[in-house]
């Protein structure tokens, strides 16, 4: 009897052979569905029930979430946490209804099917309101919470005295580094000396034949400089009351000045784009530091590296190379010309006003942090930095706006007062100092009066409250 030959075949033809045959054998109904099980479609669907809405129990017939809690006391660790509803807290105290969400571990169920999941899910119990509101998904969200700096509290502050006597708009103020008397230059050309603590005039200088633009008293010597419309740069003897010394090179008016902490050197820019370095001493031009596009409208200087910053009306902040003369940054976050910079007395750090944003910015590099959290929408032509924090920017319609500097929340607005005989056009301030403790701010405005403001010692906490909501989201421009 002879044996059939059989055929060779390749693997994947045999296995498909042994796969239709299983196929054959184990599901004759093979292109057909099942037929439903009732029992594990029920089974099915409380599953599915119990994993999505697990976390939440109607609590209509039970007691309230106080007794329950005392009820359902374990030895085991509770955390349990009560969130207050929407509700009013004189409804609460008077025991009315209770809008509150209760979470805490889920009350064990008797049901068979969620006998899996009582230790993991978490019960949002709703204490006794509207069923809709409680079961939306707004109860089931989780709160991230804001990364932003809570503001510290300020007082606000209040004007406390009105001085008048300038015969023109009060352009620049300067302190005296024993806090006992501060300098006012003014559209009528002189320089008056004040009493810090009574202000009571002291002294009139005369001597510039424009606006006094820039101020600032030397802590070194007994040296006050002053800068104006006149392109004149003046050093004042405080022994004599009469300049000494005058420096000249600068092409048009004179806006802004600052004295260098550690060295005799003094800095000045102005309408020539220019910002002009000079020996105290010998009257010589160290430097001029030219970049800028446009005017040099503010300038402070510091210890170390960069010793000098500069702001221009072309929107851009530089930052200087003393050694050099040469410029180490260029930062471009404005959009219209920066009229103002505070440096922290403390921090390394620095703001810059301009009609557009505040902007905060780190010290040496100069990089970033973020605009202070509301729009002041007006030209702001003076700002200034106290040690507890507060700052505050001064604007040419009169507005006055004091800030958290850790947050950005500015915490009071409040609006100048013209003195009587004033147009209201007249309000406008062009710049404002802290003394030495920072506990008084002096303001010079438009209407020719110097302002001295303190803080309200009556104001707590309570009687006003800090109204502040983290920003959703960080512009980075």
């Amino acid at each position: 009897m002879e044996v059939e030959p059989v055929e060779p075949q390749s693997l994947k033809k045999l296995s498909f052979k042994s796969l239709k045959r299983a196929l054959d054998l184990f599901s004759p109904i093979h292109g057909h569905l099942a037929t439903p099980d009732a029992e594990s479609k029920k089974i099915r669907t409380s599953h599915k029930v119990s994993v999505e809405y697990g976390g939440i129990k109607s609590t209509a017939n039970q007691p309230p979430p106080r007794q329950i809690s005392s009820a359902t006391q374990d030895p085991g660790p509770s955390n349990t946490l009560a969130l207050p509803g929407p509700g009013d807290s004189k409804d609460s105290q008077k025991g009315g209804p209770q809008n509150a969400l209760v979470v805490g571990p889920t009350i064990p169920s008797t049901t068979p099917n969620d006998t899996g999941f009582q230790n993991k899910s978490t019960a949002v119990v709703s204490a006794s309101g509207s069923s809709e509101r409680n079961l939306s998904t707004s109860a089931l969200m989780e709160r991230m919470p804001s990364k932003w700096p809570r503001p510290v509290w300020h007082a606000p502050w209040k004007n406390y005295r009105v001085i008048s006597g300038h015969l023109g708009w009060v352009r620049s103020v300067a302190v005296d580094p024993s806090n006992t008397w501060f300098c006012t230059g003014s559209a009528d050309r002189t320089i008056k000396i004040w009493d810090l603590a009574s202000g009571v005039l002291k002294l009139t200088l005369t001597g510039h034949i424009e606006q006094v633009r820039g101020l600032a008293v030397s802590n070194r010597h007994t040296y006050m400089f002053s800068a104006g419309d006149d392109k004149q740069v003046k050093c004042w003897d405080l022994e004599q009351n009469k300049v000494i010394r005058s420096y000249h090179g600068h092409l048009s008016g004179v806006y802004c000045l600052a004295l260098h902490p550690t060295i005799d050197v003094l800095l000045t820019g102005g309408r020539d784009s220019v910002c002009r370095v000079w020996d105290i001493r010998s009257k010589m031009q160290i430097h001029a530091l030219s970049g800028h596009d446009n005017t040099v409208c503010s300038v402070f200087t510091r210890p170390t590296d960069p010793q000098v910053v500069t702001g221009s009306h072309d929107t851009t902040i530089k930052m200087w190379d003393l050694r050099y003369g040469k410029t180490m940054s260029t930062l471009t976050n404005h959009k219209k010309s920066v009229r103002a910079m505070a440096q922290h007395p403390k921090e390394q750090a620095f703001a810059s006003a301009s009609a557009d944003n505040i902007k905060k910015f780190t010290l040496p590099k100069g990089e970033f942090c973020h605009n202070m959290l509301s729009q002041q929408k007006t030209i702001i032509n003076a700002m200034a930095v106290n040690e507890e924090g507060v700052m505050v920017t001064g604007g040419d319609n009169g507005s006055m706006w004091f800030w958290d500097w850790k947050s950005g929340h500015n915490f009071q607005q409040s609006q100048t007062i013209v003195q009587p005989g004033s147009l209201d056009s007249e309000a406008g301030i062009y710049a404002c100092t802290y003394d030495l403790t920072g506990s008084r701010l002096i303001t010079c405005e438009a209407d020719k009066t110097i302002k001295m403001w303190k803080e309200d010692e009556s104001a707590t906490p309570e009687t006003h409250p800090l109204n502040f909501r983290p920003p959703k989201d960080i512009r980075r421009f």
